[in-house]
């Protein structure tokens, strides 16, 4: 019998909680979503957990009891992908109409099921998964994002262990009904809406027709289709994916309702917003440090993440941006990729490669940040207290913007109008002393919560750990059947009730008629 290490005794006094086998499956091609996952599967080991990662984007410096089993290669990821061509020539009538939003809503979301599809059809057939896959675990920690395809694979082999979902935004469309949480769309927006509450009764009714038209669609194009991947594979049938999606035991949802918006929630489904941010302090680049110390007025931080490659910019875009940027007392660090080694200056812009986001967020001289409203860096921006003018894309970034500038935190500014006198409003607004104080205000709030979103995502996962399926956290209202969820056998029996009730008045009303009629015709007649 092999002997316990003296550590892992300790922890046991100490932490409360055994060492536990923890396996992460992470099948989704963008890199922002692991940076979100990571800093948690990082803790875990830290711990004493044994944590097995299944990634496209293993930890670089992994800490012990940390081992990864790298997807890369497995198909195409998503770095800096995105040209941003794509986004040029848009209908002015379908614009005027709001139609515009609709069809990018729905073209935006249809490369999901490609994505999922691809991933999946070659994750049946990978070895070194199906052999993770034969050993038992205490705990399976998953994405929830645009496939159910580790669910199945997971109940191929039998796996018995609790489920944790991971969702790198707000709960996606399909995803709160595996809770019994209500999604009711006249108050809760869409993930990818950029209407905040209270809505119109317009925007309700594309809130509500998109929320159903969502979730048919991941249905049909993604789900039953992993299911027939699977099925087709292994020779036989498995359950339904979208009942398996029921057995699922929490949620960990990177958002807060303070910068997202307040929605239902139950104990399953817990807000970890931040959960990815180390406020350590890290030295950065000298020449990002000159660059910073020699700004008199601040800098401002413009950055549009890991998926869209700036350089793709139409010329005349980059020069409406730089046009306005140079007319700035403040100096900028813009995130661009065709730039030198230690960036390139041009007036007070310097275009570096990469940036080190949350370290220069984190930076006094940084005094505003600019970017596409992703979340990851929406969060970044926020806990340093950085007011953010937002060009959002795509996805969640429209909500995202519609959000901070809800709260006094941010300003938007559509892509699409996007010209020399919008940029430069946009930029005054976010750096004017009065929004300066707002970000801070909603920052403070942002930051005023019981635990640490960590430690609240570590004590979440072990307490499934712990007790598994024998404390369930979600809603009796996953079990329901429709017709019960909506009370419709209670309306119908009181329906029932009401028409039996005026049915007896109203035979009681011809009775008593008939009675008094009677009475007064025997009386003429003995007259």
């Amino acid at each position: 019998m092999r002997a316990v290490p003296f550590h892992y005794i300790l922890l046991v006094f100490i932490k409360d909680v055994l060492p536990a086998r923890i396996l992460g499956l992470f099948p989704h091609i963008g890199k922002s979503h692991q940076m979100a996952y990571d800093p948690l599967l990082r803790r875990l080991a830290e711990r004493g957990h044994d944590v097995t990662a299944v990634t496209f984007f293993p930890l670089k410096d992994p800490p012990e009891h940390y081992r990864a089993v790298s997807l890369e290669g497995l198909t195409e990821i998503r770095v800096e992908s995105i040209n941003m061509s794509i986004y040029e020539g848009h209908n002015v009538f379908l614009r005027l109409t709001g139609l515009d939003r609709i069809r990018s809503h729905i073209s935006e979301i249809h490369p999901l099921a490609d994505f999922a599809l691809d991933t999946c059809s070659k994750l049946v057939s990978f070895k070194p998964l199906s052999e993770l896959l034969r050993k038992e675990y205490d705990v399976i920690l998953t994405e929830n994002f645009n496939s159910d395809c580790m669910l199945g694979l997971a109940n191929v082999y039998g796996q018995k262990a609790p489920i944790v979902y991971l969702s790198s935004c707000t709960a996606m469309y399909w995803a709160l009904d595996r809770f019994g949480v209500t999604d009711n769309p006249s108050y809760v927006p869409l993930v990818s809406s950029i209407f905040t509450t209270p809505m119109t009764f317009l925007q309700r009714l594309e809130n509500a027709v998109l929320n159903v038209y969502f979730k048919v669609w991941f249905r049909y194009a993604i789900q039953l289709k992993e299911q027939k991947i699977i099925e087709e594979h292994f020779g036989r049938k498995i359950p339904d994916l979208q009942e398996m999606a029921k057995n699922v035991s929490l949620m960990l949802v990177n958002a807060h309702h303070s910068l997202n918006g307040v929605r239902p929630l139950i104990p399953g489904i817990v807000e970890v917003g931040g959960m990815h941010l180390d406020k350590t302090r890290r030295p950065i680049s000298q020449f990002f440090e000159r660059f910073l110390n020699d700004s008199e007025h601040g800098v401002v931080l413009f950055s549009f993440g890991s998926l869209i490659k700036t350089s793709t910019l139409p010329k005349y875009k980059e020069d409406i941006i730089m046009k306005t940027l140079s007319q700035l007392k403040q100096r900028v660090i813009w995130k661009y990729e065709d730039s030198a080694e230690e960036g390139t200056l041009v007036g007070n812009v310097l275009k570096v490669k990469w940036i080190p986001q949350y370290d220069l967020l984190q930076h006094s001289k940084i005094i505003a940040f600019v970017g596409h409203g992703g979340l990851l860096g929406m969060t970044e921006s926020i806990s340093a207290g950085k007011p953010m003018l937002v060009i959002p894309f795509f996805g969640d970034q429209h909500l995202n913007g519609a959000q901070a500038e809800k709260i006094g935190f941010g300003k938007v500014v559509s892509y699409a109008d996007l010209s020399e006198k919008t940029f430069l409003d946009g930029l005054q607004s976010v750096l004017s002393p009065e929004m300066r104080l707002s970000a801070r205000r909603a920052s403070n709030i942002w930051s005023d919560r019981q635990a640490d979103p960590l430690d609240t995502a570590v004590y979440w996962t072990e307490r499934v750990i712990r007790w598994g399926h024998r404390a369930p956290l979600h809603s009796p209202a996953r079990d329901l059947p429709l017709h019960q969820y909506l009370l419709l056998d209670v309306a119908a029996a009181i329906l029932v009730a009401i028409l039996v009730l005026i049915a007896i008045l109203r035979l009681i009303v011809v009775l008593i008629i008939r009675f008094f009629s009677g009475s007064v015709t025997a009386k003429e007649k003995l007259h």
